[in-house]
């Protein structure tokens, strides 16, 4: 492809070379350059891609991208002066990948919680249908029965060149569909830009990732820009801030919900301890439906897949027999099967909000005491430790409080700010760094109809302890310790 194509999108400057350049090639990671190749210099968090100008040259690149100003005498380099070399990549990388989001019905979800549920439900209402669908989120990239070769960066939503590479893939191994979380960074720093989104779903807004936003106003105006590209917006209605979404909009809105008149609506719910029943209310339908997955949030999750499965042109009744075939997501609210028949729940739930809903879910299944397992992430908002600590102990009869994914920070440090907010609602816990350890003390004290709450990693299978990855996933180190 000519360089010309690929710049066609964005407004830039030549400042050395031609444009008539043949490309094989686009890269940000001047480590993976290679012959005849584009490199952009994105000025990342930790590291400036201008900085490595030089080896990228030196691996093949033939053109270089960047947004400051930089100085190159080879003639038979191209350099392209861009305002924003991420806008950039975007852009280039969608055109160098045959714009392949106009060939795929594609589903972007958006909010503080649930994106990780709600993208696997309509997968599998979507496959229930016979419709091939990939996602894209925080447990991978998935095509059933495909195997994806693109690595994985991001923890979420992958950078704009690996983002329209695993379209493309998705493409040319069958997929119809494509279902993906959209984080509130991704839409920040333009990863997502020149998708072409058929339906974006609102799940809901709590506080978080303020360590990277600064303010909650900031971090939801960057949720709102899913619902500037795309076609249809599915709204939690019930949400403090679904109204401003709704005025804020482009697109046409459909509305799902509980408590308020939503266009889709849940009523008579009914609460199990493995399961829930309520009824559908839609156009005039009311439709009673039963899920295998306990909790409120369940249902809120269950309305937004319903809400992205109509936006993308299926019968509501088809949706509504289909539904019966979501299934447990792994890390979120996944029993840990057991040869003691102990009642243990692992999630991802890191949050206030998320932590809040999750225990007030325990609470209704539990006969016994509720016991809760869980810490906070290191080098993230700080702000939200003692508000967890409050939630955890006033929702539960024993905490223990320990290490989450402590990164650079002194775990101590992160467990006496989460005991500041344990302290002012007089709970009972205990504080116990070594997270296996704590999970140890919290199965001696379990008992038969007590139900354990281990909190905050969910399917993750590592621990990060200053700048090492070290294996440790909760639900193996509970059946370890219950041999």
């Amino acid at each position: 492809m000519k360089l010309y194509e690929l710049l066609k999108d964005i407004d830039y400057m030549l400042v050395n070379g031609d444009v008539n350049n043949n490309i094989t090639g686009i890269y940000y990671d001047s480590r993976k350059v290679k012959k005849n190749s584009i490199f952009i210099s994105i000025n990342g968090n930790k590291v400036n891609g201008h900085d490595f100008i030089k080896e990228a040259i030196k691996n093949g690149a033939i053109v270089i991208v960047v947004e400051q100003e930089i100085i190159i005498k080879n003639e038979n380099i191209a350099l392209i002066k861009v305002k924003n070399t991420k806008l950039a990549l975007a852009s280039m990388a969608n055109l160098f990948y045959k714009k392949p989001s106009k060939e795929i019905d594609l589903v972007g979800v958006t909010g503080t919680n649930g994106k990780t549920t709600v993208i696997h439900y309509i997968k599998d209402v979507l496959e229930s249908y016979g419709k091939s669908t990939g996602i894209i989120g925080t447990l991978g990239y998935e095509l059933k029965d495909k195997e994806i070769n693109i690595e994985k960066i991001n923890p979420t939503t992958p950078e704009a060149l690996e983002l329209q590479a695993i379209f493309r893939e998705f493409i040319n191994e069958g997929a119809e569909k494509v279902v993906m979380e959209v984080t509130s960074s991704a839409l920040m720093k333009h990863r997502v830009d020149y998708c072409d989104f058929n339906v974006g779903v609102f799940t809901n807004l709590s506080q978080d990732h303020l360590e990277e936003h600064g303010t909650m106003e900031n971090y939801k105006n960057e949720k709102i820009k899913l619902f500037h590209k795309c076609k249809l917006g599915v709204i939690n209605l019930d949400d403090r801030i679904a109204e401003e979404i709704i005025e804020k909009s482009t697109c046409e809105i459909l509305t799902y919900g509980i408590m308020k008149e939503a266009d889709i609506r849940a009523s008579e719910i009914r609460y199990k301890s493995g399961s829930l029943i309520f009824k559908v209310n839609f156009k005039g339908i009311s439709e009673e439906i039963e899920v295998n997955i306990p909790g409120k949030f369940t249902v809120y999750n269950v309305l937004a897949t319903i809400g992205a499965c109509y936006g993308l042109g299926i019968d509501i009744n088809e949706i509504l027999k289909l539904i019966s075939n979501i299934k447990h997501v792994p890390g979120r609210i996944e029993m840990v099967k057991n040869n003691l028949n102990k009642n243990i729940i692992v999630d991802y739930a890191h949050t206030p909000d998320a932590l809040e809903k999750l225990l007030m879910m325990a609470r209704d299944i539990t006969e016994g005491k509720l016991i809760t397992v869980f810490g906070c992430g290191g080098d993230r908002d700080k702000t939200k430790r003692k508000i967890m600590g409050m939630a955890a102990g006033i929702l539960s009869d024993y905490c223990i409080i320990t290490s989450d994914n402590p990164r650079t920070e002194d775990p101590i440090r992160i467990i006496e700010e989460i005991e500041d907010g344990m302290e002012i609602i007089d709970s009972k816990y205990e504080k116990i760094a070594d997270r296996k350890k704590a999970i140890e003390k919290a199965l001696k004290i379990l008992n038969d109809d007590d139900l354990l709450i281990i909190a905050g990693k969910g399917n993750e299978d590592y621990q990060i302890i200053g700048d090492r990855k070290l294996h440790f996933d909760d639900r193996e180190v509970v059946k370890e310790l219950l041999g």
